[in-house]
């Protein structure tokens, strides 16, 4: 089984610099991809839109995080995550020929979810950006919902002060970079619900959260 992820950008038609915007996720991509290599990466398709397959869910799950800690503060990004089949159909037109075609459950799957994912704001759940289809639906949805309002309440140094906690930089560092204190960079990874979700970062990429081959 394998884990399609589609992704679109969150209102990529008002940006102000949409070169820019897509630069962005490309050297977030690229840092993720350092932490959480995919089985196939994730590449711009059309528009607004990117795809990419992962091996595991928890890998899914932590690819998808790590990448909206790592965009700036004007660029978000939505998800839709499918278990399954990710195949590919051969053809010469294709927008990358060597890549073909996707095609297969797990896709199908990660498109009916990234629609489920366009209608939780007006579901109520306003910072709602992720959802899953497959073994577990319930179980996993329920930490992407959590997951992704906290991240999407956070401000753009608590993400930064996030991610460098998972990266494994000192709290003394982190303070540096951003002109803090050691203590504010404490305070701020406690209440802003950073430190919580490095733990469970932790537990993904250690492989005991989510059984890969659910």
């Amino acid at each position: 089984m394998s884990y399609a992820v589609t992704i679109d950008i969150v209102g990529s038609r008002s940006l102000h610099d949409r070169p820019a915007a897509q630069r962005a996720i490309d050297d977030a991509l690229e840092f993720v991809d350092q932490d959480v290599p995919p089985l196939t990466a994730v590449r711009p398709t059309v528009g607004d839109e990117l795809q990419g397959v992962y091996a595991g869910l928890d890998d899914a799950l932590a690819a998808t995080l790590i990448l909206r800690l790592a965009l700036p503060d004007e660029v978000d990004c939505r998800f839709g995550l499918g278990a399954g089949d990710a195949g590919r159909v051969p053809s010469r037109r294709a927008s990358e020929p060597e890549l073909g075609i996707s095609e297969g459950s797990a896709w199908w799957a990660a498109r009916r979810a990234i629609e489920r994912a366009h209608a939780l704001p007006a579901s109520g759940v306003a910072g709602g950006r992720s959802w899953y289809e497959g073994p577990g639906a319930a179980s996993v949805n329920a930490y992407l919902l959590t997951r992704d309002q906290i991240v999407s309440a956070m401000t753009g140094r608590a993400r930064r002060l996030a991610l460098g906690a998972w990266r494994g930089e000192r709290q003394a560092d982190l303070a540096r970079r951003e002109g803090v204190s050691q203590s504010a960079v404490s305070q701020m990874l406690g209440r802003s619900g950073g430190a919580s979700l490095v733990a469970g970062l932790h537990l993904l990429r250690s492989g005991s959260s989510v059984d890969r081959d659910a």
